[in-house]
C-alpha cells in the first residue's frame, strides 16, 4: 500500500472513531434533556390550574416565567444537538444515478409555500440538457433545503430567488441567486466555519454540513457576494461520462417558471 493511502486510511480511520465519540456524547446528553423538558411540560400544567385569586398569583406567574424560559432553552439545545450530529456523523452516501433537475422541481415545490410566506419569488431556469449525475438524494435534498432556507431568511423584506442549472465542464452547475443584503468580507470568510452564524438562535453549523455533504458526492460549493449586491451560491457536481444525459420529453433550450 502506497504511503498516502496508508495516511488517508489513518485519517479516515481516526475521524470515524471521533465522530462515533461526538455523536454518542450528544445523544448522552439529549436524553436527560428530553427529560427535563418533559418535566417542565408537566410543571407547566400544574401551575396552569392554579386559582388566578389566589394569594400566591404572582409569585405562580414568575414561576411559569420561569418554567417557559427552561423549556425554551431545551428546544434551543435540542435543535443545536441535532444540528451537530448532522454535522459530525461519518457520512455514508448511496449514490445513484438521477436527475439534478426532477430532485430540483419536487424540493422547490415543496417549498415554494415557505418562500411565498416570506414575500420571495423562486425562479426556475432549469436546462433540460443537464447530464445526469450520481447524488444520495436524501442527504442532497437535506443539504440545498438548507441553502434554500438560508438564502430566504436573508431576504427579510421579501425579493427573488433564481435557482439555476447548466452543464459545466465534466459536470453540473447549481447556482442559488438571491437579491438579499449580501455579506462583507469578513463574514464571507467566516460562513463555512463550524458554529459561526449571523442569525438569532442559528447553531453555525448548517452552511457547514452542506460543503460537507456536497464535498462528499466529490463536488464544489462557491459563495460569490458583496453587500448591498445579493448572493450567489453555486454548487458544481461531477458528471460521470457514462451516465446519460436526462431525457424529459421538454423542448431544447432553458425552461423559466415561477413556483
Amino acid at each position: 500500500m502506497a504511503p498516502d493511502d496508508e495516511s488517508a486510511r489513518s485519517r479516515a480511520e481516526t475521524y470515524a472513531e471521533f465522530a462515533a465519540l461526538v455523536g454518542g456524547l450528544a445523544h448522552e446528553i439529549r436524553n436527560p434533556l428530553s427529560t427535563i423538558r418533559l418535566n417542565m411540560e408537566l410543571l407547566a400544567e400544574d401551575f396552569a390550574g392554579e386559582d388566578p385569586e389566589s394569594p400566591t398569583k404572582h409569585r405562580d406567574r414568575r414561576a411559569r416565567a420561569k418554567i417557559e424560559l427552561v423549556r425554551q432553552e431545551c428546544d434551543r439545545l435540542q435543535k443545536l444537538l441535532g444540528d451537530f450530529l448532522d454535522f459530525a456523523r461519518q457520512e455514508s452516501l448511496t449514490l445513484e444515478p438521477g436527475s439534478l433537475n426532477a430532485e430540483l422541481e419536487q424540493l422547490l415545490d415543496f417549498f415554494a409555500p415557505r418562500a411565498a410566506e416570506s414575500g420571495v419569488d423562486i425562479v426556475r431556469y432549469l436546462d433540460p440538457e443537464l447530464p445526469a449525475v450520481r447524488i444520495d438524494r436524501e442527504t442532497f435534498r437535506s443539504a440545498v433545503l438548507n441553502l434554500l432556507l438560508n438564502a430566504v431568511q436573508a431576504m427579510e423584506g421579501g425579493g427573488q430567488l433564481v435557482v439555476r442549472t447548466r452543464p459545466s465542464g465534466l459536470g453540473v452547475m447549481l447556482e442559488l441567486i438571491d437579491t438579499g443584503p449580501g455579506m462583507d468580507a469578513e463574514t464571507l470568510g467566516k460562513v463555512f466555519q463550524a458554529f459561526y452564524t449571523t442569525k438569532q438562535g442559528g447553531s453555525g453549523l448548517g452552511l457547514p454540513t452542506s460543503r460537507k455533504i456536497v464535498e462528499a458526492h466529490g463536488g464544489t460549493i462557491d459563495i460569490e457576494t458583496a453587500p448591498g449586491r445579493g448572493t450567489k451560491l453555486t454548487i458544481w457536481l461531477p458528471a460521470p461520462p457514462r451516465l446519460p444525459p436526462q431525457l424529459d420529453g421538454r423542448p431544447h433550450g432553458f425552461v423559466r417558471s415561477r413556483s
